[in-house]
């Protein structure tokens, strides 16, 4: 994504966008992780932190971007109020630190874990 403005250009990449979007998300109450599902043998890794990034899909568009989060959460919590306050805390990080619109943000949840 390049951002043009009276001063020059940035381009800020997919990785940074991914960076932020799973601080956002691990920051916020109920998460227990980010999730990866391996495609041979169909079974979802709970993510190191240095791996966080693996758990977003970002997708880049004419007006800004996508993001599609998959996540594992903590046994007993609200999923629905969970990720509706993931979705805002999301938006409103990615739209202030990066100056990118944010389209659609998906939450897959992966599963469920206890402490």
């Amino acid at each position: 994504m390049i951002i043009r403005n009276e001063r020059g250009s940035i381009r800020i990449s997919q990785d940074v966008i991914a960076g932020i979007v799973s601080e956002c998300a691990n920051n916020c109450f109920g998460i227990r992780g980010m999730a990866y599902t391996n495609r041979t043998d169909g079974l979802v890794h709970l993510l190191r932190r240095d791996a966080w990034r693996k758990g977003v899909r970002v997708t880049m568009t004419e007006t800004g971007v996508d993001i599609e989060l998959h996540i594992i959460v903590r046994h007993g919590i609200n999923i629905a109020a969970t990720a509706n306050s993931i979705i805002s805390e999301i938006r409103y990080k990615v739209e202030k630190l990066a100056d990118v619109a944010v389209g659609t943000v998906t939450i897959c949840v992966d599963g469920i874990m206890t402490d």
